[in-house]
């Protein structure tokens, strides 16, 4: 993931504190989040309906995942990408930034080096997770921090990779990340527009939101369970990203993803919004 809040609006902090994002409103990510017991003691998530891959993605759909940094796609659907390789499903998956401003003023991860770290990491934690055969993995190059602002350029390269029986799986528009929002967005206004399956994964929302959180749509909510050996691989997967779950030596600041973080996001299940095409 990128920074929480990215370099290029950093003259918003103060609106950021007041829950007034220009961005993402009030779906602010800070200090450490709703925690993990929250949700596990959340029965109304346990009552979720699942989502039956065998039914809903038949083995001959390609799904294309669209991860806003290299390791959004194992943080938000590590389980997926498991339940995908069993089924026999071609997937590919779509970095739309390489996550260079992870780590600013770092003298570990500057920009460029962060330029090859980031797809190394993500290709380790495919392998890790045991489905790198049946992923291919390419990059749309925009700028990390400013998807939002790179939207047109984003959808023009969209229409080059997607094809029409495609299923596509993307963050929640309302994940709470602007470069998650952003992607959330231009894909699933895609995905309308040319009548798409879409998936909404949740990703940040776990941090910012409550149980039975208005801002979030459950009742488009589908569950995804994941086998202990699942979630396994998954937390595996996830220490792939060593520039994300270390502390920067160079600048004193603590892990991008912390051990809160990552452990609400392993859980043992994922969940994802699907709303019907009309």
């Amino acid at each position: 993931m990128a920074t929480i809040i990215p370099s290029n609006i950093e003259s918003l902090k103060d609106s950021v504190i007041k829950h007034d994002h220009p961005i993402v409103g009030d779906r602010v990510i800070e200090g450490d989040g709703t925690s993990q017991d929250a949700w596990q003691n959340w029965q109304e998530l346990h009552n979720l309906p699942p989502l039956d891959i065998a039914i809903n993605i038949t083995a001959l759909t390609r799904v294309c995942i669209f991860a806003p940094h290299p390791d959004d796609e194992i943080l938000g659907c590590g389980g997926l990408l498991q339940h995908l390789a069993v089924n026999g499903t071609p997937i590919l998956l779509v970095h739309v930034t390489n996550g260079t401003q992870s780590h600013p003023n770092s003298e570990i991860y500057p920009p460029e080096r962060l330029n090859t770290i980031r797809p190394q990491e993500s290709m380790n934690a495919l392998k890790a997770l045991g489905v790198a055969p049946q992923v291919s993995t390419i990059t749309l190059k925009l700028t990390d921090g400013k998807v939002f602002a790179e939207r047109e350029l984003f959808k023009k390269k969209l229409a080059t990779i997607i094809r029409p029986n495609d299923i596509l799986v993307t963050p929640f528009v309302h994940d709470g990340h602007p470069d998650h929002e952003a992607t959330g967005q231009v894909v699933k206004a895609y995905a309308k527009l040319h009548h798409l399956p879409c998936y909404q994964v949740l990703i940040w929302a776990w941090h910012w939101a409550k149980p039975a959180d208005s801002r979030v749509p459950w009742h488009l909510a589908l569950r995804v369970d994941l086998t202990a050996e699942q979630v396994r691989r998954k937390s595996h997967a996830i220490t792939c990203f060593t520039s994300q779950i270390s502390t920067d030596q160079s600048t004193g600041n603590p892990p991008i993803l912390s051990a809160q973080t990552i452990a609400r996001i392993s859980q043992p299940w994922e969940v994802y919004l699907h709303e019907l095409q009309s």
